[in-house]
């Protein structure tokens, strides 16, 4: 095989795939970023409620620009609580999609 039909096959599959335990900490690293996905959660309960009750207080005080932001908070909060609590499957399901390119 010559050099140039290495490099060309090299670039089409390097070989390298993920390994689980290559490296210390991986336990760690996952328990950290777990307590960072449940802080979000966390706060996307805690921006929830107090949307609702800017969006409630907006409605009953003729506030209109406050019952705007307060839908908008609403919004923002749950699309928050979606995606992290999505994290997982989405991570999962765009790595398999990778993995099917050729």
């Amino acid at each position: 095989m010559y050099l140039t039909d290495q490099v060309i096959q090299l670039a089409y599959d390097p070989g390298i795939k993920p390994n689980e335990g290559g490296l210390p900490g991986l336990p760690v690293l996952k328990h950290v970023m777990g307590s960072i996905n449940l802080y979000g959660i966390i706060g996307s309960v805690g921006s929830l409620a107090i949307s609702a009750g800017v969006w409630a207080w907006g409605h009953h005080s003729g506030g209109h620009q406050a019952e705007a932001n307060g839908k908008k908070g609403v919004l923002v909060s749950s699309g928050a609580a979606l995606l992290l609590g999505a994290a997982n499957g989405l991570v999962a399901f765009f790595s398999g999609l990778g993995t099917q390119v050729h």
